[in-house]
């Protein structure tokens, strides 16, 4: 079972930005697509990025354009740098292996995603 910790979450100005880190553990990193999602208070978690075991991306809409997710297979690391912050982008950012070795096909639903990380705070303050 791999291991993903992220880091990086803090309290920024709205406008501001910040780099967002997941590193996993324990599994073959470079085999599988990642996500981020988030979830703020009283909401639902929800999609916001995804790449490819190969490096293709996909986001959602209302962070295209401002969000940018990236990996580096030779560290492990999955990034989100997140850019032009609203106070609504404020949420517990979480990423996420899919359960599928390389699949084709970008997913935005929980169910499909089998390790998750503990979740890094970021507050954008208006």
């Amino acid at each position: 079972q791999v291991k993903l910790v992220e880091s990086g979450g803090g309290l920024v100005q709205a406008g501001g930005s910040l780099r967002l880190s997941c590193a996993a553990s324990g599994g073959t990193f470079s085999n599988y697509n990642m996500a981020w999602f988030r979830q703020a208070p009283g909401k639902e978690r929800e999609f916001v990025a995804a790449i490819s075991w190969n490096g293709s991306t996909y986001y959602a809409a209302s962070v295209k354009g401002r969000f940018t997710i990236s990996r580096d297979n030779a560290e492990n690391t999955v990034y989100l740098q997140l850019s032009s912050l609203k106070p609504e982008d404020t949420a517990v950012y979480y990423c996420a292996e899919d359960r599928t070795y390389r699949s084709a096909r970008f997913h935005t639903a929980q169910n499909f995603y089998g390790s998750w990380g503990q979740g890094t705070q970021v507050t954008v303050a208006s």
